[in-house]
Order: structure tokens, then C-alpha cells, then sequence
């Protein structure tokens, strides 16, 4: 089980920590990513780490910073200098990827199997 928190609302160049907390499996034999879904548009990829990679996409790289407590079972995505597109509901998501590798297409929903229920993040003045 999968669920996230740290959503809410914040003006344009505030910072938001979300939360991923993983419940039922061993965290450590997982790669857990972030996703964004805002109204009208297509879920994408935000950020991904495994044992031994993370990776962002590009419109995110600088401001935010993914990480991982395998101790606490959790993920967190530090979201600074944010900006009204950033808008959307986040979800985190787990593959199964013993090995510590990320998934071959890191960024496509379509490697995840297990889902949280999601936050709502909103950037506006």
C-alpha cells in the first residue's frame, strides 16, 4: 500500500515536501516514482529512484529533489520554487526492481504496478 501526503496550496516560488509511504513490502527492492496528473491532462512522469538511480523530468530539474528513507518505508519529493503549472494531482508509484536499477522508460506510468491515492498540490496567487 502506497500513500501519499505534504499536498496543499502555496503561492508561486513556495515549496511543498510530499510524502510516499509504503506499507506491506520491503521499500529497498522497489523503484518508487512520482507522477502528476492535472485536470484535462495526461498523467507524467515527475521523478523516479531506485536503490541506485533517481531521474527527473526536465520541466522539474533544479527545483525538485526526490529521496528515500528505507528505514521509515518512505519517499519524499522536495518541491521548491514552485510554479502554477506545477498544479495536479501527485501520485507515487512502486515496480518491483530488485536488482536497485530503474524501470527501462522511467517516466511511463505503464512500468508501475502498485498506485497511491494521491495529493493535490496547487500553486496559485
Amino acid at each position: 500500500q502506497l500513500v501519499e501526503s505534504g499536498g496543499g496550496s502555496v503561492q508561486p516560488g513556495g515549496s511543498l515536501r510530499l510524502s510516499c509511504a509504503a506499507s506491506g513490502f520491503r521499500l529497498d527492492y522497489y523503484a518508487i516514482g512520482w507522477f502528476r496528473q492535472a485536470p484535462g491532462k495526461e498523467r507524467e512522469g515527475v521523478s523516479c529512484i531506485s536503490r541506485s538511480y533517481t531521474n527527473y523530468v526536465d520541466s522539474v530539474k533544479g527545483r525538485f529533489t526526490i529521496s528515500r528513507d528505507n528505514a521509515k518505508s518512505t519517499v519524499y519529493l522536495q518541491m521548491n520554487s514552485l510554479k502554477p503549472e506545477d498544479t495536479a494531482v501527485y501520485y507515487c508509484a512502486a515496480t518491483f526492481s530488485p536488482p536497485g536499477d530503474l524501470p527501462m522508460n522511467p517516466m511511463s506510468p505503464m512500468e508501475y504496478h502498485y498506485w497511491g491515492q494521491g495529493t493535490q498540490v496547487t500553486v496559485s496567487s
